[in-house]
């Protein structure tokens, strides 16, 4: 089939998704199912392969994130019930005050971002935005896209992030001046989608007064005496310094000794999490006097708002998957390839392609880099580290249907999909977009 071909079937079947989704009001699952079938069948898909092809995505992606979600969900909720994100909202409105609260999110999420993938960054900080918009009569817009912001640029810009640090490889980028020009470059693109655009959308989209997750998240008014900041905040961290310590194990020991493996395997995002939930059953939960029953309550009731969260990831990942094996995503990057466009312009787009076809940042920019690093062996004058922003930069662009991502943050801020294209992936387009701007001005002057 022609590349030409195979890419008009790919925005036919995302255009499917939205319109069946948001315009019919269909069932998200069944239709990214169906219309995954569909594509496959059209692309000349055995019919065989068709299934197992979706079924394999959807392992692939839950096997991940399953994990997350019900780890992060549990010890949301503790937090919740003990005060906890009660706390942390409290001293981040006493240190920045009501009116800059949403900058307050938007450097928490660049923080705490950094180790740790997207989605579990967020799953560790919405309920401290659930509780910082309750307590100051903030919309929740106003407070959770900064937030995520901050989470997506250092998840896609900034080493040591294992996603930006695979294109540190692929291009022999020098780690110092990829970490500065990503701060120069990253924290610009946050502010501006953001503070900046949260502002602007917040007066414009209502969400629903109704939140299912947020009611799991945002304590019960009463008087009651709150865990300190100081401990909560190390039940919070606990992951993030152990993923950090994971990211950096080969520069503390020696490759295959025992400090080694140790520090890898609890550097591993699931055994961190794992840590982080047990913990604060005790520093959360019997510490303050919650029974054990209680406690076992608590992260018994809390998954059942999770469960279309994590078969929408799934269905998302299915999708990813099938324009992998169908062939449609490896044509989209054969059209970006056959463009004669500048070398990190090529880098971004390649990326961007990538990311629209399958969802995966990670995918975006580990293939745009394979395709793009050969090339710049032979292109002197072009900056690695550029060549990491701009790859990066690109894999962020325009998170859609078959982006986990989107169905965490729709599903968690309780949005229609039109309000998460219109906030979330107009969010991640804005800062792709400036991304690729601000590098290709740095690359005139460095």
């Amino acid at each position: 089939m022609a590349p030409l071909v195979s890419v008009g079937l790919a925005v036919v079947a995302v255009l499917a998704l939205i319109v069946l989704i948001a315009r019919f009001r269909i069932n998200a699952f069944i239709v990214i199912f169906v219309v995954s079938l569909a594509l496959a069948l059209a692309a000349g898909m055995p019919a065989a392969k068709v299934v197992t092809s979706f079924e394999n995505g959807v392992g692939h992606a839950l096997g991940h994130i399953a994990i997350i979600i019900a780890l992060g969900t549990m010890l949301g909720k503790m937090l919740a019930e003990s005060g906890g994100a009660e706390r942390v909202a409290e001293t981040l409105i006493h240190w920045f005050g009501p009116k800059r609260i949403h900058w307050a999110m938007m450097l928490i999420g660049l923080i705490i971002g950094l180790p740790v993938f997207f989605e579990v960054g967020f799953v560790l900080l919405i309920p401290v935005a659930f509780n910082v918009a309750k307590r100051t009569g903030t919309p929740l817009i106003l407070v959770a896209l900064p937030l995520v912001a901050g989470l997506s640029v250092v998840h896609g810009l900034m080493p040591p992030h294992p996603a930006a640090m695979l294109a540190v490889l692929a291009f022999n980028a020098p780690i110092g001046p990829t970490i500065l020009y990503a701060l120069i470059v990253g924290v610009p693109a946050a502010i501006l989608a953001g503070p900046i655009f949260a502002s602007y959308l917040a007066p414009r989209m209502r969400l629903p007064d109704e939140n299912p997750m947020e009611a799991q998240f945002v304590s019960a008014e009463q008087q009651r005496v709150l865990p300190g900041f100081g401990i909560t905040m190390a039940t919070i961290l606990l992951p993030v310094f152990l993923m950090l310590l994971g990211s950096w194990v080969g520069l503390l020991t020696t490759k295959g000794s025992a400090a080694y493996e140790i520090l890898n395997f609890l550097g591993n995002t699931d055994i961190a999490l794992l840590l982080a939930t047990i913990l604060s059953f005790y520093t959360l939960g019997i510490a303050r006097g919650i029974s054990r029953d209680t406690i076992l309550k608590y992260t018994n009731e809390c998954l059942a708002p999770t469960a279309m969260i994590t078969l929408l990831i799934g269905a998302g990942g299915g999708f990813g998957r099938v324009l992998i094996d169908s062939g449609v995503s490896q044509a989209i990057v054969t059209v970006a390839t056959g463009a004669h466009v500048p070398l990190l312009v090529l880098a971004w787009l390649l990326a961007a392609l990538v990311r629209l076809a399958v969802g995966s940042s990670t995918v975006a920019m580990t293939t745009a880099a394979g395709i793009v690093a050969p090339i710049a062996l032979h292109s002197p004058g072009v900056s690695a580290p550029l060549l990491v922003l701009v790859t990066g930069a690109g894999s962020l662009i325009y998170s859609h249907v078959n982006d986990g991502g989107f169905w965490l943050v729709k599903e968690y801020l309780n949005m229609s999909v039109a309000q998460t294209l219109k906030s979330w992936s107009v969010l991640e387009t804005i800062i792709s977009v400036t991304g690729l701007i601000l590098a290709l001005g740095l690359s005139l002057v460095v």
